[in-house]
C-alpha cells in the first residue's frame, strides 16, 4: 500500500472513551501567531494580534461579521499573508514562504473546511472526496475508492459515493465537504462557520462530528463561527476578535463570566453599569 502524506491514520478509527474534550498536555504550541496586522485598502482588520495553539486542542475563533476571523485563519495556508508578524508551525516562520512549494508540505498537513461547503456540483460525492488524493498522492484507483469509503464513514454518511451534490441536504453536505478535508489525514483542521445555515439540530450534529474527529484523529482543531451553542460543545479555548484585537481569550466557562462589552453583546446582555461607590 502507498504511503499517505501522513500516514498516521490510514486505517478506520474509533474515537476513545471520553467526552472528545480532553486535550493532551503540552508545553509547545503547535501554532503561534505573533503580533499579526492586516489592513485592505486602509480598513483595519487585524492590529497586533497574539495567539496560540497548541497540539490536539479545539480553538475557537469568535467574533462579528467581518471582524478578520477568517482572514486570520486563511493565513496558516497562505490564503492571505499578513502585513506584518510572525507566523510559526512547529516552530516554522510560515510567512517567509515565498512559492506554493514552500507552503506544499503545510497545506497537506492541513484540512480546511471552507464555508457554505464549496462542493463542485460537476463531480460526485466520491469524486468530491477523492479529488485531493487524485491531485496530491501515487494511490490507486482501488486504494482512493477505498480511503473515499473510510472518510465517508467516518462522517457518518457510508455508501452515498455516486450521489451529486444537488440531491444532499445542507447538513450532509457540510458532512461530505469535511470528508473530502479529511482525505490526506491531516493534523490540522481549520472550519470557517461549520454551522453557518444550519438549523440547530443539524448544527448540533456538526458540533458532535467535530468532537468525534477531534478524539479519533487527534487533531489540532480551529473552528471560526458565530455559533454560541457550537462554541460550547467543542470549544477547548476561545478568543473573540474586537476591533482588531482580542476582546476576551479564555475557556467558555470564563466567556459566561465575562463582563467585556462585546462578550455580553453575543451573550445577549447588557453591560453592567458600575455601582457608585
Amino acid at each position: 500500500m502507498s504511503s499517505s502524506p501522513r500516514s498516521t491514520f490510514s486505517s478506520g478509527l474509533k474515537p476513545p472513551a471520553g467526552t472528545g474534550r480532553e486535550t493532551p498536555a503540552a508545553k509547545n504550541p503547535l501554532i503561534s501567531f505573533r503580533g499579526i496586522h492586516k489592513a485592505f485598502d486602509g480598513n483595519v482588520v487585524l492590529e497586533g494580534v497574539d495567539l496560540d495553539i497548541f497540539p490536539g486542542e479545539t480553538q475557537v475563533i469568535l467574533g462579528r461579521s467581518g471582524s478578520g476571523k477568517t482572514v486570520l485563519t486563511s493565513m496558516l495556508v497562505g490564503l492571505t499573508r499578513p502585513d506584518a508578524g510572525s507566523i510559526k508551525v512547529e516552530g516554522i516562520e510560515v510567512t517567509e514562504f515565498a512559492s506554493d512549494a514552500d507552503w506544499r508540505d503545510l497545506r497537506l498537513r492541513t484540512g480546511y473546511l471552507f464555508q457554505g461547503s464549496a462542493l463542485y456540483d460537476s463531480m460526485t460525492v466520491g469524486e468530491n472526496i477523492a479529488f485531493p488524493m487524485e491531485q496530491h498522492t501515487d494511490w490507486s484507483p482501488a486504494e482512493i475508492r477505498g480511503r473515499v469509503a473510510e472518510k465517508l464513514a467516518q462522517v457518518d454518511l457510508a455508501g452515498i459515493e455516486s450521489m451529486e451534490p444537488a440531491e444532499l441536504s445542507g447538513g450532509m453536505q457540510r458532512r461530505v465537504a469535511l470528508a473530502r478535508s479529511l482525505a490526506l489525514d491531516p493534523e490540522i483542521i481549520i472550519y470557517d462557520e461549520p454551522t453557518a445555515g444550519l438549523d440547530p439540530i443539524t448544527g448540533d450534529e456538526i458540533s458532535r462530528l467535530i468532537l468525534h474527529l477531534k478524539a479519533a484523529l487527534k487533531v489540532t482543531s480551529i473552528v471560526v463561527s458565530h455559533d454560541l451553542r457550537l462554541t460550547e460543545l467543542v470549544a477547548d479555548h476561545i478568543a473573540l476578535i474586537y476591533q482588531g484585537l482580542w476582546g476576551f481569550q479564555g475557556t467558555f466557562a470564563e466567556f459566561l463570566q465575562s463582563n467585556h462589552p462585546e462578550v455580553l453583546h453575543f451573550l445577549h446582555r447588557e453591560p453592567q453599569e458600575e455601582t457608585p461607590k
